[in-house]
């Protein structure tokens, strides 16, 4: 046997257990060490209530990042604003929990399970969800499974870009164009017909679309760049790492550190937050996911148009004449 053949199957040997050994720590690490981490929750009602209630979230320490309101008013207020997850509001009727099921059902039940041990035996705590799902998807696993399907058709639109032989404005157009056909139909889907999605219908297909345009736009300018082994350095950054981190089976602050800040860098993370901020809280929250995504966009859509232009200058110089010796 020749030695290029041996090592290509030396290569193949290596490589396939440490892309699984790798897809294995990615996807299971932080799903075995689900817990909350700086998980901010409100706290509001009078002063002597209001430090009994920090104290039963600083037992776990770490665990919880607790704001203080002066009223319920001002708690609610924060919860649809997405400040903090939920909020525990004491009063003379008793103690009343806020949540947002459309932040994250997981969320939701771990501070209704936190705040009902913390209380009184015998006391009822009465629980109010401000912003629910809607009664399509009432445990929110149609959001979160929408994460790997709309990474894939961004990685998978960058790559068949780069196939085409595509280059420049040429690159571009389609990318974009794919990118917003695939979030019309996706809206179409999860809104219209499935019923699981409930904000304004333009600004879902907006987010949707940029969730889509950001990994296609860096694979295919990865591939600009480094050639066709950037197609997989992109799916490895957004399939086998973005999806896994993105915490839209859960929370971000509820994966282990960094996992879950790295995730909300990536964007299938940012996607996800930004679709559950228009969906179910009216755009607030979204600044931050929208500016990481339209990055991710714009700085794939730089590299797309640098690499066609060194392509571009390298074939004129290829060719370009030899020059003529002078007798």
């Amino acid at each position: 046997m020749s030695a290029v053949p041996a090592r290509r199957m030396i290569a193949v040997m290596v490589l396939v257990p440490v892309v699984v050994a790798l897809a294995l720590w990615a996807f299971a690490w932080p799903a075995a060490r689900t817990a909350p981490r700086d998980l901010p929750v409100g706290v509001a009602g009078p002063a002597a209530a209001l430090t009994q209630l920090e104290r039963g979230f600083e037992r776990r320490e770490g665990a919880f990042d607790v704001h203080r309101y002066d009223d319920e008013s001002s708690a609610r207020a924060a919860v649809q604003d997405r400040v903090v997850y939920g909020a525990v509001v004491a009063g003379p009727e008793g103690t009343r929990l806020l949540t947002a099921s459309g932040a994250g059902p997981v969320v939701a039940q771990l501070l209704k399970e936190a705040v009902t041990a913390q209380a009184p035996v015998g006391t009822q705590v009465q629980v109010t969800d401000v912003a629910p799902l809607p009664s399509g998807d009432p445990r929110g696993t149609a959001l979160a499974a929408s994460a790997l399907p709309l990474a894939l058709a961004g990685v998978a639109a960058g790559a068949l870009v780069t196939m085409s032989g595509l280059r420049g404005t040429r690159a571009a157009a389609p990318l974009v164009g794919a990118s917003v056909v695939v979030g019309l139909t996706a809206t179409a889907i999860t809104h219209s017909w499935l019923g699981v999605l409930q904000g304004d219908w333009w600004a879902e297909a907006a987010a949707l679309s940029l969730t889509v345009a950001a990994p296609g736009a860096t694979v295919a300018g990865l591939a600009a760049l480094v050639g066709t082994p950037g197609i997989g350095l992109g799916a490895l950054l957004m399939v086998l790492l973005g999806n896994p981190f993105s915490g839209a089976a859960s929370a971000p602050e509820l994966l282990p550190e960094p996992v879950g800040a790295i995730g909300q860098w990536l964007p299938p993370g940012a996607g996800a937050t930004l679709l559950r901020s228009v969906a179910y809280f009216d755009g607030h929250g979204a600044a931050a996911p929208l500016v990481t995504l339209s990055m991710w966009a714009a700085l794939g859509l730089a590299a797309m148009f640098l690499g066609g232009r060194r392509r571009a200058a390298a074939l004129a110089e290829a060719e370009r004449p030899a020059p003529v010796p002078v007798a």
